[in-house]
């Protein structure tokens, strides 16, 4: 991104540059009025080569380059950014098909946007093409504590001493033996969703932290799936429940189709990003 050390420090909080938060086909510029981008400014759209950029004013002395390097690691101001800009993102989803821009994607100003929509046309049409009239759908499976697990009870013989660390062998091999069988299940529950969606991509399970269930997890999957074929999918998800009871399947969406584009919006060469 630009240096800004030029501007003078009493007009330096005025200048902007340009958040990025997706790209569509088209979009009711009234109904964006209503929706809050950073800073809660309304978004607004920024059109070229038959393509919409749905942006932020965004101040530099927050979201130019050093300001910003900076407030990625600072995790409330990351979280309040993240969950703007992908309140937005579902906004548009909602309209639509969207290609979702990478969090903190800042150009310097409107015309490198549209410069960037210009170079990508071709790719984002065809992208924004294969979204339409599909959802990105999400399936967790979490393993059910203790389901077909190997009983340990009355393992062995012998002294107190000994009877305990056959007990406990008993146990972490039981322990091992579920998770394999989980992780099984979740193999094969993930090759039969990706039968009936267009696609899928399996990403790595979340920490119980993120997730906020105290179980592991063993399948966090992506879907995109036909909305002709969601009853179909759905359907399958409860009966692949009952075929895996060491699974506890999760279906959650529909969500913007972030697992499924492959490069997000970008700028071309402007030197006008900031991650």
């Amino acid at each position: 991104m630009s240096s800004t050390a030029e501007v003078a420090p009493e007009r330096r909080a005025a200048v902007t540059g340009v958040w990025l938060h997706g790209v569509v086909r088209d979009v009711d510029r009234v109904a964006l009025a209503t929706v809050a981008g950073m800073g809660g400014v309304p978004v607004r759209a920024v059109s070229a080569a038959g393509l919409v950029a749905v942006v932020s004013t965004a101040p530099l002395d927050e979201y130019g380059e050093e300001p910003l390097r900076r407030n990625l690691e600072d995790l409330v101001w990351l979280e309040r950014a993240a969950r703007t800009h992908h309140a937005v993102v579902e906004a548009l989803a909602r309209q639509g098909p969207v290609v979702p821009a990478r969090l903190a994607t800042v150009h310097t100003d409107d015309g490198r946007v549209a410069a960037s929509l210009a170079a990508r046309r071709a790719e984002l049409s065809a992208t924004l093409a294969r979204l339409t009239g599909r959802g990105e759908w999400g399936v967790k499976g979490y393993l059910v504590p203790g389901a077909s697990a190997p009983s340990v009870a009355g393992v062995g013989g012998g002294g107190v001493g000994t009877a305990y660390l056959r007990r406990r062998r008993a146990q972490l091999t039981a322990r091992e033996e579920h998770q394999q069988v989980a992780s099984a299940a979740a193999d094969a529950v993930h090759v039969a969703l990706c039968e009936v969606a267009v696609a899928g991509r399996r990403h790595a399970p979340q920490d119980r932290r993120l997730s906020g269930v105290p179980a592991p997890m063993a399948l966090n999957g992506a879907y995109l799936v036909d909305t002709a074929a969601l009853p179909r999918f759905t359907d399958l998800v409860g009966s692949l429940g009952s075929r895996h009871p060491g699974l506890r399947l999760e279906l959650t969406g529909p969500w913007p189709a972030y697992s499924f584009v492959a490069e997000r919006p970008e700028p071309a060469g402007a030197g006008g990003e900031s991650r």
